[in-house]
């Protein structure tokens, strides 16, 4: 096993109300396969795309928490991060714990409310599959505060900010040790909910755009945003019957 690079993105999973249904949802919709951990993992999930691991799934931490899909950043020691995270002005909350010998985590909040989650890799390294139809292609944080978030991901991760320009709108290229990693999409101009809290949007991959919105309507899922194109190809938001929200994108 490769140990991951610090700071870099490394694997997905969504915290679900019902995930019984989430892997109903996620298999027919992507191609995934479910493969359920034992009590010890609390019966997580692991999707295997084409036999290798794509995404997790899990259970709501607390009552009250939103379905949602999460990014985890590689550390190597989570203690020391969790620290990090406190001093940048985020917040901790679900200190590090060991799952297992898979490794040790811990769920955090940027200064503007996205959540994120630190992995140290124990056995379980990373995803085994990305930037192909049906596995992560793009994780771009979305929020309000680009200078403080800038700060934050710099102080704890060592990201470097590149400004940029996407359809004639401001955009954050996140790169680590030159290496493009991730994006950053500010909420500026109209057009933006002023409920609509930070977030990490995580961008899926498929063949066909249109079929693929038009299949997770039929799952039970909702069309946030239909197909649509942009330079990069086309995209769609999705929420799926739970409520957790991602896009996906037919690359160009």
């Amino acid at each position: 096993m490769t140990a991951p690079t610090p700071g870099q993105p490394l694997w997905v999973d969504l915290g679900t109300s019902d995930v019984n249904d989430a892997k109903r949802f996620y298999t027919e919709l992507f191609g995934w396969t479910a493969h359920v951990s034992g009590d010890d993992y609390g019966g997580y999930t692991i999707f295997n795309l084409d036999g290798r691991p794509a995404a997790g799934a899990g259970p709501l931490f607390g009552e009250g928490q939103p379905t949602a899909w999460s990014t985890y950043i590689a550390t190597d020691d989570a203690d020391d991060t969790a620290i990090l995270v406190e001093d940048a002005g985020g917040k901790v909350l679900v200190p590090p714990f060991d799952v297992g010998v898979q490794g040790r985590m811990a769920a955090c909040l940027d200064p503007a409310g996205a959540p994120f989650t630190v992995w140290q890799a124990g056995t379980m390294a990373s995803a085994e599959v990305v930037d192909v139809p049906g596995a992560l292609t793009w994780s771009e944080l979305t929020t309000r505060d680009v200078e403080r978030s800038v700060d934050f991901y710099g102080r704890v991760f060592g990201w470097a900010a590149r400004e940029s320009q996407f359809v004639g709108q401001p955009y954050v290229v996140w790169e680590l040790d030159g290496q493009m990693i991730g994006g950053m999409q500010p909420m500026v101009g109209p057009g933006w909910p002023d409920d609509l809290a930070a977030h990490w949007m995580l961008y899926f991959a498929v063949r066909h755009c249109d079929e693929t919105s038009a299949l997770a309507h039929e799952l039970g899922g909702h069309v946030v945003r239909p197909p649509t194109n942009f330079p990069m190809g086309r995209y769609a938001v999705i929420e799926d019957p739970q409520g957790g929200t991602f896009s996906i994108l037919e690359s160009a």
